[in-house]
């Protein structure tokens, strides 16, 4: 009991002092040359593989004021990583002219992400989708002639090219690229294309060849990413985007890493929309499949989704952008679903070594019950991923010797091959109406 408290003490401290204003951490995370690539585990930067637990946090919905301790509390949660679009229309109001102003500036943010020394991601598009008004992009585009968007369109691909290339020299300037020792280690281009590929008159394989010619040639030094796809040309890697990716998603190419650009932590409304809810044990569940399988990147669609200020929302979406995220719209945690994936990442990240080094091995124990282990034999370290993937059904699984208990749809992780240190279904935090209700009581025992 008294090693637990002091536990909790001295977690409550550690929080504090990341809240606190004061001079930024000192960065170590990438240096100028740093060389960022992958093999087929992960990412790797200055050649060492390492685990990514990212989270979209998108600059224009939240006052500026705000950014620091929402990338603050974001690293509290666990994640070494933040994601954002980049908003077209609200950079490029008129053909040619440029703001980057206020919840616009974009380079202020990628610094507030650099000084809480974390990594970031930058989703360039152009077009974004993101539930934000025409998907990002500006009006002004209906205006040029013969333009068809997202496609092999020649007026269309020349604005896109000129304003990629035109936020990329704006990175560079500001030296935010990993290899000039700034915070960005992967980009992307285009956005769920998949959904319209097929369309004839766009001729989608011709225009993603060309968007991943285009985004290499500007040089940025890290990976580039497709996302919602199997396969991407060339270099690029194709990720995935949804609810439960290690289940519903195949990687076609197995030279590139297993990516989750998007896990979806609730979903968007509009107005008339019931609340919408994704249980906490449900996204950590789904986080475990996919990193059972290989995974080795989740970035949280939306982590905080703050604000649609004015009418920069699409047509009938809330204010309020995925209120049901592990932060809320005001910045606050929401539980149990921030603590119960912050000790998810927290135990993956214990054990990385044997996970991103280790022999993988896969074993069926019974209808609907798997094993995903990977060891590393010579420094005696053994981690097991133990799935019930059955709705409903808890079971007792046999496993290399030992009895295990394992609740319906979730995942247990094994250290060792042998100690449960983690049940996506056994949350230990408090939902925040309980905390509230409880705490006059547990007062009385301070």
């Amino acid at each position: 009991m008294a090693a637990r408290v002091a536990a909790a003490v001295a977690a409550a401290l550690l929080a504090a002092a990341l809240l606190l204003p004061g001079a930024a951490a000192e960065w170590t995370l990438t240096k100028k040359g740093t060389v960022v690539s992958y093999d087929e585990r992960s990412l790797m930067i200055d050649g060492k593989r390492d685990l990514f637990f990212s989270g979209a946090i998108h600059y224009p919905r939240s006052p500026p004021e705000m950014w620091d301790k929402l990338v603050k509390t974001a690293k509290m949660g666990g994640l070494n990583t933040i994601e954002t679009y980049v908003f077209w229309n609200g950079h490029e109001p008129e053909p040619g002219k440029y703001y980057f102003e206020g919840r616009f500036d974009l380079i202020r943010f990628l610094n507030v992400i650099k000084d809480n020394d974390m990594y970031a991601i930058v989703r360039i598009g152009p077009f974004i989708q993101a539930e934000w008004n025409h998907g990002g992009l500006p009006y002004w585009l209906r205006e040029i002639g013969h333009i068809i968007f997202r496609a092999n369109n020649e007026p269309f691909k020349r604005e896109m090219e000129k304003f990629v290339r035109f936020i990329v020299q704006k990175l560079k300037d500001a030296e935010m690229f990993a290899p000039q020792g700034g915070p960005i280690i992967l980009s992307q281009i285009e956005n769920e294309y998949g959904n319209i590929k097929k369309d004839r008159k766009v001729e989608g394989d011709k225009y993603l060849e060309w968007a991943a010619e285009m985004a290499i040639s500007t040089g940025i030094g890290v990976p580039w990413v497709m996302c919602k796809q199997s396969i991407a040309p060339g270099e690029v890697i194709p990720t995935c985007n949804g609810r439960h990716c290690g289940d519903t998603w195949t990687l076609l190419d197995k030279n590139k890493p297993r990516l989750w650009t998007e896990n979806w932590t609730a979903q968007f409304r509009t107005f008339g929309d019931q609340l919408a809810q994704r249980s906490a044990e449900d996204i950590a569940y789904a986080v475990l499949r996919f990193f059972a399988k290989g995974g080795t990147l989740v970035n949280y669609y939306m982590y905080h989704g703050g604000t649609n200020f004015g009418r920069t929302g699409a047509s009938y979406v809330l204010t309020g952008y995925y209120d049901e995220a592990p932060m809320d719209e005001y910045g606050m945690c929401k539980e149990p679903k921030f603590g119960h994936l912050r000790d998810l990442h927290n135990v993956i990240k214990s054990y990385h070594k044997a996970f991103l080094w280790g022999k993988q091995s896969f074993e069926i124990l019974g209808h609907g019950y798997e094993a995903h282990n990977y060891e590393l034999p010579e420094d005696k370290l053994c981690l097991s991923f133990l799935s019930n993937n059955n709705t409903g059904e808890d079971g007792t699984v046999v496993f290399r010797g030992e009895k295990f208990y394992v609740p319906s749809r979730s995942v247990s992780i094994l250290a060792d091959c042998k100690t449960v240190v983690y049940n996506t279904k056994r949350v230990c935090v408090l939902h925040k109406f309980t905390e509230n209700k409880l705490r006059p009581i547990l007062n009385i025992f301070q």
